[in-house]
């Protein structure tokens, strides 16, 4: 079971350049002590395996502290596990009877896991507590719903969007009178807004802070392909690819072109995200992530909306944090009924902390509170939770995506034609697909 999950042990669903409040690299930490019962009865325990470092981690902190505070019969004891090895070892805690009692994971990630036979289904528990999937995000849910089951409590969905530094669409006059960018619908028009921002402003200044390589331009690319309404790369027999070519080489080539057409792209760019933190970069595009680290960043006046209209639509990538209760040596009901009540209230009530980490919410409550619509920023891309594309549910979704970002980034550098890539994405694809 450890074996089949190893190839998709990456971080494709985290983060690229490890901002604050990124899913970053940190040592294991020991679990906190649960505080001590007060009411003279038995607590009930439960263990929780997260991946959070960095911003990520300190909010669900946060959050968990106020669910133990919050009431008298269950405390949560948070065990942060190094996010690179993360899944290996919820794989082998679960096969060797040693797991926790309570999860986490990426809706990438969850048909892997239930594969394996790591993960439980949730809807009985789910009626014994009332929990109510209707409060739930439709979209961000049917992420992590299988087969008509309920494998896991959403939390968030972390899309891919589209950043921009105030000051400098001033200076182009592409900034309208309530701080928005002036941009037409459609890839002219995207290209314009850059060509624009490239005459206009320093030469020092680059029109568009963007990677050349790995997981950004992966998810440009995913999204430029959904939203010419693209196949899923893998088909429905689960063991086949299924690739739009004519969209998937479009999208492609489209990219391709604002790195050495227009060249309205740093070229290979070390950090672009210190590019567009430092002011040298008119607008960026990566995961909402980021949205915590330009706030906290001294006279950095920027902007958050969804990714441009290039095909038609503002469909784009996306993953989604879940809470999973993963399969135990012994299962208690109790036990469950207890964590998935933690599991709603973290989606619930924590969802105005989690928020501050640039994260949609997935309970629809949420963003309706005053918390959260005192938030910055936020509610410019809070739709965006209905725009994004999830991956079909397939237990290669991680190793295909290792396998796309792998030959993509030829066309990114320029080193192979465009078509010629997506023949070796095909071929790989066909021979990961039938393992």
């Amino acid at each position: 079971m450890a074996i089949s999950l190893l190839a998709g042990c990456s971080s494709n669903a985290g983060t690229s350049s490890t901002p604050a409040g990124s899913e970053a690299p940190k040592k294991e930490q020991a679990a906190e002590t649960p505080k001590a019962d007060n009411t003279g009865g038995k607590k009930t325990e439960l263990v929780f395996w997260t991946l959070f470092a960095g911003g990520d981690g300190e909010y669900m902190d946060q959050i968990i502290s106020s669910f133990n505070k919050s009431q008298d019969n269950i405390t949560i004891k948070n065990v942060k596990l190094e996010w690179a090895e993360y899944y290996t070892k919820l794989v082998t805690g679960v096969s060797g009877g040693k797991g926790p009692d309570i999860g986490i994971s990426h809706t990438s990630k969850l048909p892997e896991l239930i594969k394996a036979g790591v993960v439980t289904e949730l809807d009985a528990t789910g009626k014994a507590i009332n929990l109510n999937w209707d409060n739930y995000n439709s979209n961000i849910l049917s992420s992590a719903t299988v087969g008509g089951k309920h494998y896991a409590v959403p939390i968030d969905t972390h899309p891919f969007i589209m950043y921009y530094n105030k000051k400098h669409l001033q200076t182009a006059g592409l900034l309208s009178a309530d701080g928005k960018p002036t941009l037409e619908p459609g890839g002219d028009g995207f290209v314009k807004f850059l060509t624009t921002l490239k005459d206009k402003l320093p030469k020092d200044v680059t029109p568009f802070a963007f990677s050349n390589n790995a997981d950004d331009p992966y998810r440009l690319w995913w999204a430029l392909y959904s939203q010419q309404g693209g196949n899923d790369v893998i088909a429905d027999d689960g063991k086949t690819p299924s690739i739009d070519m004519d969209k998937a080489i479009k999208a492609a080539n489209y990219i391709k072109d604002l790195y050495y057409t227009s060249k309205v792209i740093k070229p290979q760019d070390p950090d672009f995200y210190k590019t567009f933190q430092s002011g040298k970069g008119a607008i960026m595009m990566t995961g909402v992530w980021a949205t915590g680290t330009w706030e906290t960043t001294k006279d950095l006046d920027f902007g958050a909306m969804p990714i441009p209209n290039i095909f038609g639509n503002t469909k784009t990538w996306g993953d989604s944090h879940t809470i999973i209760l993963p399969v135990t040596a012994k299962e208690d009901p109790k036990k469950r009924e207890a964590a998935l009540t933690f599991a709603n209230y973290v989606a619930e009530k924590g969802g105005q902390i989690w928020a501050k980490a640039g994260h949609i919410p997935a309970n629809k409550t949420v963003l309706d509170t005053p918390e959260f619509k005192a938030l910055k920023y936020r509610s410019d891309y809070a739709n965006v939770a209905g725009d994004v594309v999830f991956p079909k549910v397939s237990e290669k979704t991680w190793p295909k995506n290792d396998i796309l970002k792998k030959y993509l980034d030829e066309i990114w550098l320029n080193k192979t034609a465009t078509d010629a890539v997506f023949k070796k994405i095909e071929g790989e694809l066909k021979t990961t697909m039938s393992k």
